[in-house]
């Protein structure tokens, strides 16, 4: 049976809907900062940004940027009414004290039991940068990853056991993909939702993993 991805929009969107009122949310940089284009405007959600803003809105239309108001990934934002900038340390100390609900990162490979690695692929001409990543895998009451299932090499980034240098062990609650959403436990995966036309059978097959329901 044939299927349609989630594109980055859906995906993000997916990601938002289940972020609850009132939680203070990082968003790491790539494909998370699309989450802040789709949070419902009857949900108050503060979002966090490593580089020192609080209170972050959606991306600004095209001609209203200021780049002095940008995010740890130097794109322009907006800032909503209430909102705040503060000293990098400030920000740090926020991440690594326990003051962020929910983290939303980008990763290379998730394990089944949650295992992290988003900051380096070993490759030798790859550019290690794991920024603030580590502390927010770590200090954040909750770490979702945001990425597509597949490499562009067909291979799962959901795996048995990373191959990558980790960013943290055991983290990882929830991944959202382009064809699924899976919970991380210390059992193995657990089937959240899956996109229209591909069955159970078909995304274990696509991970290689056995995946509860």
């Amino acid at each position: 049976m044939s299927y349609q991805k989630r594109s980055k929009d859906q995906l993000a969107a997916r990601v938002a809907r289940d972020i609850p009122e009132g939680a203070v949310v990082n968003l790491g940089i790539g494909q998370p900062t699309l989450v802040a284009n789709h949070i419902p405007k009857d949900r108050e959600v503060l979002l966090h940004s490593e580089n020192g803003l609080l209170g972050m809105g959606p991306a600004p239309l095209a001609g209203q940027e200021d780049y002095d108001l940008i995010n740890a990934g130097k794109q322009p934002v907006t800032l909503l009414p209430g909102g705040s900038y503060f000293h990098h340390t400030d920000s740090f100390a926020m991440m690594r004290g326990g003051h962020l609900d929910i983290c939303v990162l980008g990763a290379f490979q998730v394990s089944a039991a949650g295992d992290l690695a988003n900051w380096h692929t070993g490759e030798k001409d790859a550019i290690p940068a794991v920024g603030g990543a580590m502390d927010l895998a770590v200090g954040a009451r909750q770490t979702w990853v945001m990425m597509d299932l597949l490499t562009k090499q067909g291979e799962s980034k959901i795996v048995a056991a990373c191959s990558y240098p980790l960013t943290g062990i055991a983290c990882v609650k929830r991944v959202y993909t382009d064809v699924c959403t899976l919970d991380c436990t210390p059992q193995g995966l657990r089937l959240v939702d899956l996109i229209d036309g591909l069955t159970h059978a078909e995304l274990e097959r696509m991970i290689g993993l056995p995946i509860a329901r």
